[in-house]
């Protein structure tokens, strides 16, 4: 999936006009999930910036819905703002 503004990707015009993030925030704690080291187990971190970042909402969206079936959850989703990428 290609999320650049049309003028930097001119080969695919009609995708995402900016480039987008979404972490997944923890309710009962406010923290964040990221993937560990190991490339396999699910972590909690503390800030955003150490989240595992989804590039589509809907990525994001069926992370947290597998995760809150599972009663690993509660999840959400939070898109982070533009300027802090």
């Amino acid at each position: 999936m290609h999320f650049w503004a049309p003028d930097t990707d001119p080969v695919h015009p009609m995708d995402c006009t900016q480039p987008e993030r979404y972490v997944l925030q923890r309710l009962k704690t406010q923290g964040f999930l990221a993937i560990a080291a190991d490339g396999v187990q699910l972590v909690d971190v503390e800030t955003s910036h150490q989240a595992h970042w989804f590039h589509t909402h809907e990525a994001a969206l069926r992370a947290a819905l597998e995760l809150n079936a599972e009663g690993r959850g509660p999840f959400d989703v939070v898109k982070l703002e533009v300027d802090v990428l």
